[in-house]
């Protein structure tokens, strides 16, 4: 079996537009730093100087949201309320919707000026592959938009799903949808410009807002889906078990038979 890395890292020397801080403790450092702890709370001296090298082990604390790097969205991240109930946190997720058969859908060509796809696009590359995902099989779209990573060009230059393009792949029967783009919707950008023209307010995350009528699961932030055939493969993304989180990070792979 051939496994394919398709995340993109936590990564606190590239752009990001909330706060991401990576801060390493050393092994030098921890040694001091357990030694009080252990003073402190357990009333134990040890001296740092008794370890082998001075050493004991590196820690790292991490300042991030739950959307940094790839990530697995729940329902809970797309409303407090969702017409079928309570939307389910992360955690609370089944994991057999996150080791499935998968399919990769280019829309590489999409129109620039729109930043989204709908129907007709996507029926047209499921026809140019000949797949019909079946029901909790994992879509994945190439957008092209990972060779941005780590720039804040990968936050407004990508291809989102319109509303009716979502509703079509979740009434196949799919409950994760993927994207190499940072959002599954098109750029924040775009999205208030067209509302501003239109006052339409279907235009305002409907990819993210079908999740309050439909129960699924978007992959964001994926990377390298270029590498992989259209279908006949298997992805692997099960998400960090964060309780009574909207979202959790995923390190999700695919799993090519040899």
């Amino acid at each position: 079996m051939r496994i394919i890395d398709l995340s993109t890292p936590v990564d606190a020397s590239g752009w990001e537009p909330d706060p991401l801080v990576h801060e390493i403790m050393t092994p030098a450092e921890a040694a001091h730093h357990m030694s009080e702890e252990m003073r402190e709370h357990f009333g134990i001296e040890f001296d740092p100087s008794e370890l082998p090298g001075q050493e004991l082990l590196s820690l790292d604390t991490l300042t991030l949201t739950s959307h940094t790097g790839t990530h697995v969205d729940a329902p809970a991240h797309y409303g407090s309320t969702g017409t079928y109930g309570v939307p389910r946190t992360i955690d609370q997720m089944p994991l057999d919707w996150f080791l499935r058969p998968a399919h990769v859908l280019d829309i590489t060509d999409a129109d620039p000026e729109t930043r989204t796809v709908g129907v007709p696009q996507i029926e047209k590359e499921l026809a140019r592959i000949g797949c019909r995902p079946q029901p909790l099989d994992i879509v994945l779209l190439h957008t092209g938009a990972s060779r941005w990573v780590g720039t804040s060009r990968y936050f407004t230059e990508f291809t989102g799903l319109d509303g009716p393009a979502t509703d079509y792949l979740l009434d196949l029967g799919v409950r994760v949808i993927g994207t190499d783009a940072f959002s599954l919707d098109a750029p924040f950008c775009d999205m208030i410009r067209r509302y501003h023209a239109t006052g339409d307010q279907s235009v305002l995350w409907p990819a993210h807002f079908a999740g309050r009528r439909r129960e699924y699961c978007q992959i964001e932030r994926l990377a390298r889906l270029e590498t992989l055939p259209p279908t006949g493969f298997r992805v692997a993304c099960f998400p960090v078990k964060i309780a009574g989180a909207g979202a959790g990070w995923t390190r999700a792979v695919a799993l090519l038979d040899e």
